[in-house]
Order: C-alpha cells, then sequence, then structure tokens
C-alpha cells in the first residue's frame, strides 16, 4: 500500500455502548495497540470467555485456572457437520492460587497466541496447525490433568521420565513429553498429578500408532509464533519462530497442500502419510519452519474477461437508458450501511457497462448519482447514519452500530466490515477512476475505509488491526465479530468478501497504488480458491461426508467448528437463497469465483426446483449462463424484478459477455 500519510484520516471519534471491554482477557501491555475482531482466538476474549475455539487439530476451551483440549470426532447429518468439544484432556496446577487472576492473551500472532494461565503457573504457545499442544511451567508446579473418559493406563517409555503413554477409553492414547524428568501419579479413574516440575510439556494425540516414532523424533522443538508475510503477488510465506531443538514438525490443510510451492526447494517435507481428522479435510504434516504458498495469479480488470459481443450492444444500451433513469439519490430509501452501500455498488457497476459498450453518454448521470450518494458518508454529512471511529478495539463503526449491536447487520459489533465497505469502494474505485480529482480530494477517507479490514499491520497504520477479516491461516475471511459462538467465527457469502478485495484492487488502479492492487489481488485469490475448496461441495472431492455433500451443493453458513446449510436469514429449503448469497454482487470477477463449469451446472440444477423469487432467480440464471448462454438469456428476459445490488443491464452484460 502507499505511505502511511494516506492512513493518517480519522472518521469522528465515538465511544461505543456496545462493545465489550477488552481488558479482561488481553494483558494490559497490548491494550494501547488495535486488537483483533474477526480472529480465530475471539471466543478468547470476549466475555466471559469460555467458549472453545478451534486450534487445529484441537478444540481448545480455557478458564482461569486451567485449558482444556479436544481432539474431536466429526459429527454429521444431512443438514449440518460439526465437530463436538469434549474435554478428553484437562491441564491445571493441583494447587491454584488463593487470589485468582484473569488467563490473558499475552501475546498474538498469524498463527498462534501465548496463553498465560498465571493461577496454575502455565504459559501455553497454541499454535494452528501443531500437532502438540505446547505449555510452559513457568515455576516449580505440581501438574494436574484429568479427563472426562476414564484412563485406562499411564506409563514411563523411557528410564528418563521426560516420555509418557496415557491410554484413555474413548480409544484414544496420548503421548505425554518433557523437556526434564518429570514424576507422575495415576491417581484414581481420571486423573493423573505430577510432582513439582518446571520447564516445557508437550501433549499430542496419536490417532495411529505408526505415528509414534514421528512425533518422537519432532517433539522437542516447539513454535513460540507465527507470521505470514505476503512477500509479493500470489505469494504467502510463513514464518515460525521456534524453540527446543531439531526441526519443527507442523500441519497442512488441503487448500496449504496445494498451495506449497516448489519455491519451498527442499526446505519443507510433506509427510504425505501423516494425517490428523479436521471439519476442514485431513490435516497433514510438514516439516519445516517456513512454508512459500503460492497461487495463480488473478489479474484484476474494471471489465469483463472476453469482451460483449458487439451485436447485443443495443439491447444493452436500451436496458441502461432505463436503469440510468430510474437513479435518485435523494430517494436510495435505506440508511443501512449495508443496503445503501449495495444501491452504491449497483449504480456503479452501470458506469462500467456503459464505457464497456461505447456508451458513455449516461457516464455523467451516473457520476452525479455516485458524487451525491458517497459523499456524505465521506463528510459525516449523511442524516440518520454515518461511518465513526472508536478506540476500544480500533476500528470504524456506524452511527446506528455505536448503540444498537444488532444495528447494520452488527457493524457496530464488527460484523460484516468487509461486505459493507467492499460495496462503498466499488462505487469509490468507479467514481475516482471517471472523476481522479474527486478521487484525490477525497483519498484521505478512502484509504482509512480500505485500511480499517485491510492493513497489513502497525508500519502502514496504527489506527486499525491488522486484517481485521481475512485468516491468514485459513486463507479465508472471518465475517463475525466481537460476539461469543459456541463453533466460533463464521462467514456467509464468500463472494461479499470477494467483492471487498475485489474493490480495494480497483481503488488501487484507480489512485495508481500498485502495492495495494497486489495485496487486493492477493487476497482475492486466496478467498476464491477457499470459497472453491470449503463452501463449493463437490461429492468427488471426498472432503465432506459423503451425506451431507450428495443433499448441499453449496455451504450456507461455514463456522470454524461446523459446516450448516441455513444461512441467518433463510432457512436450508430455499436453495436459491443458497445459492443467491455466494453469487451477488455479479461482476467481471464472479466468472474466476465460478470457473468450474461442470460444478456451476450442478450447482444450478439443483437450485432449480426450489426457484420463486425474482431476485434470487437472476442470480441462478446468472450462472446458468457459464454453461447454457442462450436457456440463461431467454430466463433472463422474462425477470420484472432484481435483487437491490443487480440490475437488468448487469445481467445482460454478464450474458452477453460469456
Amino acid at each position: 500500500m502507499s505511505s502511511s500519510s494516506s492512513f493518517s484520516f480519522l472518521f469522528p471519534q465515538t465511544q461505543s455502548t456496545v462493545l465489550p471491554d477488552p481488558s479482561t482477557y488481553f494483558s494490559s501491555n497490548l491494550l494501547s495497540s488495535p486488537l483483533p475482531t474477526n480472529s480465530f482466538f475471539q471466543n478468547y476474549v470476549i466475555p466471559n470467555g469460555s467458549q472453545p475455539e478451534y486450534i487445529h487439530p484441537y478444540l481448545i476451551q480455557t478458564s482461569n485456572s486451567s485449558l482444556s483440549a479436544s481432539y474431536p470426532f466429526l459429527l454429521f447429518t444431512t443438514a449440518l457437520l460439526y465437530q463436538a468439544f469434549v474435554p478428553d484432556l484437562t491441564i491445571s496446577s493441583t494447587q491454584t492460587l488463593s487470589t485468582p487472576q484473569n488467563r490473558v492473551i499475552s501475546s498474538f500472532s498469524d498463527l498462534g497466541i501465548t496463553l498465560d494461565i498465571p493461577s496454575s503457573n502455565l504459559r501455553f504457545f497454541l499454535s494452528r496447525g501443531s500437532p502438540f499442544i505446547t505449555a510452559s511451567v513457568t515455576s516449580s508446579t505440581s501438574l494436574s490433568i484429568t479427563t472426562v473418559h476414564t484412563i485406562l493406563s499411564l506409563s514411563p517409555n523411557n528410564d528418563k521420565n521426560t516420555k509418557y503413554t496415557l491410554k484413555l477409553n474413548n480409544t484414544q492414547t496420548w503421548l505425554i513429553y518433557a523437556s526434564s524428568p518429570i514424576y507422575f501419579n495415576h491417581d484414581g479413574a481420571s486423573q493423573v498429578t505430577s510432582k513439582p516440575f518446571s520447564g516445557i510439556i508437550r501433549l499430542a494425540v496419536l490417532p495411529d500408532p505408526n505415528y509414534a516414532t514421528i512425533l518422537d523424533k519432532f517433539s522437542s522443538c516447539y513454535p513460540l509464533s507465527g507470521h505470514a508475510t505476503l512477500q509479493e503477488p500470489f505469494r504467502l510465506v510463513y514464518q515460525w519462530k521456534k524453540a527446543g531443538s531439531g526441526d519443527l514438525l507442523m500441519l497442512a490443510h488441503p487448500l496449504h497442500v496445494k498451495l506449497l510451492s516448489s519455491k519451498n526447494n527442499g526446505q519443507i517435507t510433506v509427510l504425505s502419510d501423516f494425517k490428523y481428522r479436521s471439519i476442514d479435510g485431513d490435516l497433514v504434516g510438514v516439516v519445516g519452519d517456513s512454508w512459500v504458498l503460492e497461487t495463480d495469479g488473478i489479474p484484476v480488470k474494471w471489465y469483463s474477461n472476453k469482451g460483449v459481443e458487439k451485436d447485443s450492444y443495443d439491447e444493452i444500451v436500451s436496458a441502461l437508458v432505463k436503469d440510468v433513469q430510474k437513479l435518485n439519490s435523494s430517494a436510495i430509501g435505506t440508511n443501512s450501511s449495508y443496503f445503501y452501500g449495495k444501491r452504491v455498488g449497483r449504480a456503479a457497476r452501470l458506469a462500467l457497462i456503459a464505457e464497456e459498450v461505447s456508451f458513455s453518454k449516461v457516464v455523467p448521470t451516473i457520476k452525479d448519482f455516485l458524487k451525491e450518494a458517497i459523499e456524505p458518508w465521506l463528510d459525516g454529512t449523511f442524516v440518520g447514519n454515518g461511518f465513526l471511529y472508536e478506540n476500544k478495539w480500533s476500528g470504524l463503526v456506524t452511527k446506528l452500530g455505536s448503540t444498537d449491536s444488532t444495528a447494520d447487520f452488527g457493524f457496530g459489533v464488527y460484523n460484516d466490515h468487509h461486505y459493507h465497505l467492499g460495496y462503498f469502494l466499488y462505487g469509490i474505485a468507479v467514481l475516482a477512476k471517471i472523476d481522479p480529482e474527486w478521487g484525490q480530494k477525497y483519498k484521505p477517507q478512502v484509504y482509512s475505509l480500505v485500511t480499517d479490514f485491510m492493513n497489513l499491520g502497525p508500519r502502514y497504520s496504527r489506527i486499525y488491526p491488522r486484517l481485521r477479516c481475512f485468516d491468514l491461516y485459513m486463507l479465508h475471511s472471518w465475517a463475525a465479530g466481537v460476539t461469543e459462538f459456541e463453533d466460533g467465527r463464521n462467514q456467509e457469502s464468500t463472494s461479499e468478501a470477494v467483492n471487498a478485495y475485489y474493490s480495494a484492487a480497483l481503488v488501487g488502479l484507480a489512485y495508481g497504488d500498485s502495492n495495494l492492487v497486489a495485496t487486493g489481488s492477493t487476497l482475492v485469490a486466496l478467498e476464491i480458491l477457499a470459497a472453491q475448496t470449503w463452501w463449493h461441495v463437490k461429492v468427488e472431492d471426498n472432503l465432506y461426508e459423503e451425506e451431507f455433500a450428495k443433499d448441499n451443493r453449496i455451504v450456507g453458513i461455514l463456522w470454524a467448528n461446523k459446516r450448516d446449510s441455513k444461512l441467518w436469514w433463510a432457512s436450508a429449503e430455499c436453495r436459491e437463497c443458497r445459492l443467491g448469497i455466494q453469487v451477488l454482487p455479479l461482476l467481471p470477477i464472479t466468472e474466476t469465483l465460478f470457473s468450474d463449469a461442470a460444478y456451476v451446472k450442478e450447482l444450478v440444477e439443483w437450485t432449480f426446483p426450489s426457484l420463486s423469487s425474482q431476485s434470487w432467480k437472476g442470480m441462478t440464471y446468472a450462472l446458468q449462463g457459464i454453461y447454457d448462454k442462450q436457456a440463461a438469456l431467454k430466463n433472463i428476459r422474462t425477470l420484472t424484478g432484481f435483487d437491490d445490488g443487480n440490475s437488468y443491464s448487469n445481467l445482460l452484460w454478464w450474458i452477453h459477455s460469456r
């Protein structure tokens, strides 16, 4: 991105009445910097912080005195897949302090956190994708390990007393490693305790007896933190800071495996027969403390990839004339940041379609509409809502959202920021393209909107956290903000997430900012691959249980720990809703998101029997156009209504550019 001066604009400040206080579970040294709001560990830092989080391959729950780990079984019906938390092992000390202190997150990175439980003298290095759970016992402490199951046996594996095997009656075997001798007593059916110990202790479930030698080999090296760097367009590098001795063993999910690059040049070894189960697909072993992940480049363009057929210009122009005539900035009819943003995005599409079919005479009208619609949100003069800045967590909230956690779909508690801002940024990018002078005038505000969810770190901006929504381990975004959820963060619409990073890249194009173009394009590419991996359900991929895969062509809501067929606002039976929310807004980039025509045909045929609403029909027919242009065109010409972010002009443009 460009220089830090572009990132210093602050919207008017407010004190939110609905946001939780971050000081309970973050250590005090972190509170002066922007804090993550949509992260993989969010449940730990929201009062009362009692829900588990999925730190692959374990579900981990924490309290002020203990940490509980679950190696979860996958449960499924035709409607959902989920992992059930069962506290297989709980680690604490036998004597907790008389004045208990809160557990705290004392540091966090892209790929892990440090969790301190001072009452038990325990510091956990929770690293995403580590087969080991690693704790530093900070002073001489007698440890307690309990289970909800029955302990069948506990046996030392060597005469040094640095490794034990713990067998439970739920078929699980756990290995316990210590950095120096530790002496355990098996106290009763479900507890073992140790003599006072200080040092490093590591626990790993053993999914297959053949894995023991691999776990032994890598038991001495542990990750302290992990950082992900967008090194250049379409390349992401993981680097772990490690301690102990030997090489680092981590686990990769299916998308990692696909993207691990030849550029790793022997720096890593993939152990494809070493697997841990996960709701995200098998996690496989990777040895090495630096990974290079590379994806194919995706060119971000203003217009369609193949161009519009000349003989269809007249039909599109006649639709454009009607759609542009209806634009009226004083009758947008909503003060919701989401629905307002969609209308801005819809109008901006009309300008680019007009340019593409050489009908530029309507562009000035659209430009005026966009100016009148967008400026009040950037100037703070919009009546009834607006963008404000709060410094408890550090970020944008809306005026409505600052006092009502349900207003603007929870924007005020950091839900859906990339969705709402993505629509505004699409309109802003187009307006800055057709009126560069306007773009320069509002550049500070524009970059503030971009940076709210796309800040690469304190080097760029100290007023927003790093990549608010995008998860650099999962390689997709989370929409849910600072709300406690049993199944962790979630995201419903992948296509609106794609729109956010695509629109930011277009802002980069409009301002000639090659860094922003590179960052936006890379996040678009990763978000698309993640959507194709985990939201687009293909039976032949064998990623999901057959029963779920047969009944669902697309996921409704994807949670860290669950796959749901229903939506926040519609039942699983509304297949057209599910398809529609994973397609809109219809853009040139949609072609890349739905590049697998065979899958698209399956999805459309699965959806067709449930079609009823005019606006959702438009999205289904748009996808039909990928493999049967004539039938889709015929269907689109019968429509009498459109989604509020879509238009007849946009659907005709889409079909005629297939």
